[in-house]
């Protein structure tokens, strides 16, 4: 399986290593079947992402490199996503310290 982690670049690169490999041997592969050996293969968290490829494009004629730009797409959204969600944490936590220090403030000014 391919980490969760994993870049769909680095992934794809390991994966195409072995296909190559596979070739060297006379175990070579369909285009059709590459891509579906590689949606199997993906973490669990491009599930949706897969469904969506699996709905909208007809699998059996498919490019490879097609698939593969469709994910690094999908990719760079999930990336500006986190970071977006992340951003917007640190600015809620950033105003939860300012508003505790400042009613600390207002406490040790009253006593």
């Amino acid at each position: 399986m391919i980490s969760e982690e994993g870049l769909i670049d680095n992934a794809f690169a390991k994966f195409n290593t072995i296909i190559t490999s596979l070739k060297t041997v006379d175990e070579g592969f369909s285009s059709k079947n590459c891509v579906r050996k590689f949606l199997r293969a993906l973490h669990p968290k491009w599930c949706a992402k897969v469904t969506a490829i699996e709905e909208s494009k007809n699998l059996t004629t498919l490019p490879l490199d097609e698939f593969i730009g469709n994910l690094k797409v999908y990719e760079e959204v999930i990336k500006k996503d986190f970071e977006t969600v992340k951003g917007k944490k640190e600015q809620s936590r950033s105003l939860a310290l300012k508003v505790k220090n400042e009613v600390s403030d207002e406490d040790s000014s009253s006593s």
